[in-house]
C-alpha cells in the first residue's frame, strides 16, 4: 500500500494550463525590470560603492528567501488557490511599483549620508514587501503544478524555465528599449502594467477545486483512500522514498547557490572589463545568464518527467555528472572570454556565459526531484530548498564581492570555486556508488572511479589556472592598443574594481582608458592643460574639490596651484593609491599636508556634508557612456554642485565630448565656457584671464620644479596661453561661450536621473 505521511496526490497526472505558463512567464518580466531600476534609484540615492552595491543585492535577495518562507508557509494553509494568491501578490507588487521610485526619492532625501549598515536596513525596509510576495510566488506555484504532474523536478524544470525565460526578455528589453526610451519611471509604469495584466490573468484561470486535490492537509488522508471512487495513484513519484534527505539537500542547494552568485559576480567583473563599463554589459550578461538557466531548468524538467527518483544510483549519478560539468564549464568561461575579446565585441562571448549558466540552473530541479516529494507538502520543502539557495547566494555575494575580492585575484577566486564544486561533485559520486542512504559524514576512502576523476580534475584544473596568466590584457577592447611594449606592468584587482598601468605609464580603470602619470605641459599627452586652466577662470581658488583621482596627475597639478590652501580629493576606488608611489610625477601627492583625501562615491560624500563650500569643484569624470555616469553628470546633481559652491565659485567638468552633457551644463548653469572637452560653469559672471593665467604659469612649480623652463620653453607656454583664443568655427575653438555652446547642442537630450540620457544611446 502506499505511504500515508504524508498524503500522495491520487489523480493521474495532467499537462499543465499553457495559459498559467504564460502568466508566469510574463510575471518574470516586471520582476526583473524592477530590481534593474530599483537598483539604479538606490544606488543613485546611497552611492555606488561597493559597499552600498552590497548591501542593496543582499537586500533584495533577503526579501525574496522570506517570501519562499512565506510562500511555503501559505502552501500548507491558505484555503484559498495558489494561483488566486499569485494573482492577489501580483496586484500589490504592481500597485507599488507605482509609487516605488516616489517613495525612494522620499525616503532617500531624508536619510542622507547614512553609514552602510543603516543603508542595508532602509533597503531592506523598502523591498521587503514587493521582494517577499515575488520570492513568495514559487512554492505556491510549485505546489500548484505539482498537483498536476506529480513530479517535483519536473515542476520545479517547467516553472523555473518560464518565469527566469520572462527575466531574461526583461533583461534583453530594459537594455535595448525600455530604459533608453521611456527612461526609469516609464520603464517601472510598464512593468506595473504587467503586473495588472498578469493579475487578471491568473485570476480568470482559476476553478474551483475537485475533491482529490489537497486544499486542505488537514483531512485524513485514510479517508481520502477509502472514498468509493477513488483510484490509487499509478505514478511511483508520488510516495516513494527520496534518494538524497532534506537536509543534505538544503546543503547542496546553499553550495550551490553560493558557487552561481560568484561565478557571477565574477563574470560581472569579467564583461564589465571586456566593455569597459558599458551601462549595456550588466543587463546583457544578466539576460544571458537567465536564458542559461531557463534552458538548464527546462532540460533538468525533462530529465525528471522521464526518471524514477526512487533509484539512487541514476539520479545521484546524474546529480554528480551534471556538478562537475557545471564547475567545470564556470571555472574556463573566464579564459575563454579573453580569448574572444581581443578580435571580436564582448557580446560574442556572452553565449559561453549562457551555456555555464545552463548547467548550474539544471541542478536546482534535479536537487528538487531527489529531496521532495509529490504530495501537500511539496511547496513548503521547496520553499526551504529555495531559502537555502538563496542563503548560499547571498552569501556567494557578500563574501564573494566583499572579501575575497580584496584579497585574492580573479583567476584565484575562480580556482577555489572550482575545487569547491567538484568536491561536491565527488561527494555525491560516492553517495551513488553506495547502497546506503546518503549522509552528511566523512569521506570514505575513495572509489577507482572517484581517483580516476579526481585525477582529470587536478589536471584539468592546473592547466585552467595557466590560462588565467595575462587575463586582463586579453580582455581589453579591439580598439586599444596591444603592442608588447604596452604590455600591464601593474595590475590592482579589489572588491572596488580593476585597475592597470602599462609600462608607458597609461592606467586602465575598469576596461578603459583612465589617464596619464604625467604633470608634463610642455610635452602635453593627456590635455593636462585643463587642470592648469583653473587660474585661467577663477582669480583665487583656495578650497578645491576633486571627485575623481585616477592616476593623480590633475590632482598632482591642482594642489600645486599657489593660492591653493586645501584640494579635497573624493576616490571611489582605493586601488588608484597604491599605484602611485611608483610614479615619480605624482608619488609626493600623498604625502602633501594640502591633501584631504576621502575614498567615497563622490555623490554620496557632497550630500553628507551639505556644509562644505568650496571656491572650485573639478570633476575629471569617466567617460560619459560608462555605466552610473549619469550619477556625476545629471542635472540633479549639476545642481547639488552649484550648491556646493562659494560665492564666485566655479565648476570644470569633463564632459568627453559629449553634447547631452553640455547641453546639460549650460542649462543648469547661467555662465560657462566650454575649455577643450571640459565645461566652466558658475552660478555668477566669470570670464577667463589671460594676463593673469600667464603669470600664474610663469611662476608654476610641481614638486619644486617649474613647469615651464623659460625661455627655452617659450613657445610651450605661448601654445598654452593661445587655448584662450576664440578663432575659428565654434565647434573647432578650443574656447566656446555660453550663448555659442546652448545653441550648438539646443537638439541634445538633458541629462536626468531618469533618463540617464548618455549611457543607453552608445553600445560600446
Amino acid at each position: 500500500m502506499p505511504s500515508l505521511d504524508p498524503s500522495p496526490l491520487a489523480s493521474a497526472p495532467r499537462s499543465p494550463d499553457p495559459r498559467l505558463l504564460l502568466t508566469f512567464f510574463v510575471s518574470g518580466f516586471p520582476a526583473l525590470v524592477y530590481q534593474l531600476v530599483w537598483q539604479r534609484a538606490l544606488f543613485a540615492l546611497y552611492g555606488v560603492n561597493v559597499e552600498a552595491i552590497t548591501v542593496v543585492v543582499a537586500a533584495f535577495m533577503l526579501g525574496l528567501g522570506l517570501g519562499s518562507l512565506l510562500g511555503g508557509w501559505l502552501s500548507l494553509r491558505a484555503r484559498v488557490r495558489p494561483v488566486l494568491l499569485f494573482a492577489a501578490f501580483e496586484l500589490v507588487i504592481g500597485a507599488f511599483g507605482l509609487q516605488s521610485l516616489h517613495l525612494f526619492q522620499w525616503v532617500g532625501e531624508r536619510t542622507l549620508g547614512a553609514d552602510t549598515l543603516h543603508t542595508g536596513l532602509l533597503t531592506f525596509v523598502l523591498v521587503l514587501v514587493p521582494t517577499c510576495l515575488m520570492g513568495a510566488t514559487m512554492p505556491l506555484l510549485v505546489k500548484h503544478l505539482v498537483e498536476s504532474q506529480k513530479n517535483v523536478g519536473q515542476s520545479l524544470g517547467t516553472l523555473y524555465f518560464v518565469n527566469t525565460l520572462g527575466s531574461a526578455v526583461a533583461c534583453f528589453a530594459a537594455a535595448w528599449i525600455l530604459l533608453p526610451q521611456l527612461g526609469m519611471q516609464g520603464s517601472v509604469n510598464a512593468a506595473a502594467l504587467l503586473n495588472l495584466l498578469v493579475a487578471g490573468a491568473a485570476a480568470s484561470l482559476a476553478k474551483p477545486r475537485s475533491p482529490n486535490t489537497l486544499d486542505d492537509p488537514s483531512k485524513d488522508d485514510a479517508a481520502k483512500l477509502a472514498a468509493p471512487n477513488h483510484t490509487p495513484a499509478s505514478t511511483p513519484e508520488l510516495d516513494v522514498a527520496r534518494p538524497l534527505p532534506l537536509r543534505a539537500g538544503l546543503w547542496l542547494s546553499g553550495l550551490g547557490g553560493f558557487i552561481a552568485l560568484s561565478h557571477e559576480i565574477l563574470w560581472s567583473r569579467v564583461f564589465g572589463f571586456a566593455s569597459g563599463g558599458s551601462a549595456y554589459a550588466f543587463p546583457l550578461l544578466l539576460g544571458s545568464y537567465l536564458v542559461g538557466i531557463a534552458f538548464g531548468s527546462s532540460a533538468a524538467g525533462r530529465y525528471c518527467r522521464r526518471s524514477n527518483p526512487s533509484s539512487t544510483r541514476s539520479g545521484l549519478a546524474a546529480l554528480a555528472t551534471l556538478t562537475l560539468a557545471a564547475n567545470a564549464l564556470a571555472f574556463w568561461v573566464t579564459p575563454l572570454v579573453s580569448l574572444i575579446t581581443p578580435h571580436a565585441h564582448y557580446v560574442w562571448a556572452l553565449p559561453l556565459l549562457a551555456l555555464a549558466a545552463s548547467a548550474l540552473g539544471a541542478l536546482f530541479p534535479l536537487l528538487g526531484h531527489l529531496c521532495v516529494q509529490a504530495n501537500a507538502k511539496s511547496g513548503a520543502r521547496v520553499s526551504y530548498l529555495y531559502v537555502a539557495n538563496i542563503i548560499g547566494s547571498t552569501l556567494g555575494s557578500l563574501l564573494t564581492g566583499f572579501v575575497l575580492m580584496d584579497l585574492m585575484s580573479l583567476g584565484s577566486i575562480s580556482f577555489c570555486l572550482a575545487w569547491l564544486g567538484c568536491g561536491l561533485a565527488l561527494w555525491i559520486a560516492r553517495q551513488a556508488s553506495s547502497n546506503r542512504s546518503p549522509k552528511l559524514q566523512a569521506l570514505p576512502r575513495p572509489n577507482a572511479r572517484q581517483l580516476i576523476w579526481g585525477s582529470g580534475l587536478i589536471v584539468l584544473l592546473l592547466g585552467g589556472r595557466q590560462a588565467y596568466a595575462g587575463l586582463y590584457e586579453r580582455l581589453l577592447p579591439p580598439s586599444v592598443d596591444r603592442h608588447d611594449a604596452n604590455a600591464f606592468t601593474s595590475v590592482v584587482e579589489n572588491k572596488h574594481g580593476v585597475v592597470a598601468v602599462q609600462d608607458d605609464g597609461t592606467v586602465y580603470g575598469g576596461g578603459v582608458y583612465d589617464g596619464i602619470y604625467s604633470v608634463d605641459l610642455v610635452h602635453d599627452r593627456n590635455m593636462l592643460i585643463r587642470p592648469f586652466a583653473l587660474g585661467a577662470f577663477h582669480a583665487q581658488p583656495r578650497q578645491v574639490l576633486t571627485i575623481g583621482l585616477a592616476s593623480g596627475s590633475w590632482a598632482q597639478v591642482l594642489i600645486s596651484h599657489p593660492n591653493v590652501e586645501r584640494l579635497t580629493v573624493v576616490e571611489i576606488n582605493p586601488g588608484y593609491l597604491g599605484l602611485m608611489g611608483a610614479h615619480p610625477a605624482v608619488s609626493p601627492l600623498l604625502d602633501n599636508p594640502k591633501l584631504e583625501l576621502v575614498i567615497d562615491d563622490g555623490r554620496r560624500w557632497l550630500a553628507a556634508h551639505p556644509e562644505r563650500k568650496f571656491d572650485a569643484i573639478v570633476m575629471n569624470t569617466t567617460f560619459h557612456w560608462r555605466a552610473h555616469s549619469t550619477n556625476l553628470l545629471s542635472q540633479e546633481f549639476l545642481r547639488a554642485i552649484g550648491a556646493h559652491l562659494n560665492a564666485h565659485g566655479i565648476a570644470l567638468i569633463n564632459t568627453t565630448g559629449s553634447d547631452s552633457v553640455y547641453q546639460t551644463a549650460v542649462r543648469t548653469f547661467p555662465f560657462a565656457y566650454r575649455f577643450f572637452n571640459t565645461v566652466v560653469v558658475g552660478n555668477e559672471t566669470f570670464h577667463p584671464d589671460r594676463s593673469r593665467w600667464q603669470q600664474l604659469l610663469e611662476n608654476y612649480r610641481i614638486d619644486g620644479r617649474s613647469v615651464f623652463d623659460l625661455p627655452s620653453d617659450q613657445g610651450a607656454l605661448d601654445r598654452a596661453l593661445s587655448t584662450l583664443d576664440r578663432e575659428g568655427p565654434p565647434e573647432e575653438a578650443r574656447l566656446e561661450s555660453h550663448e555659442s555652446l546652448l545653441a550648438r547642442t539646443k537638439d541634445a537630450p538633458i541629462v536626468t536621473d531618469d533618463n540617464m540620457a548618455t549611457e543607453w544611446h552608445h553600445l560600446q
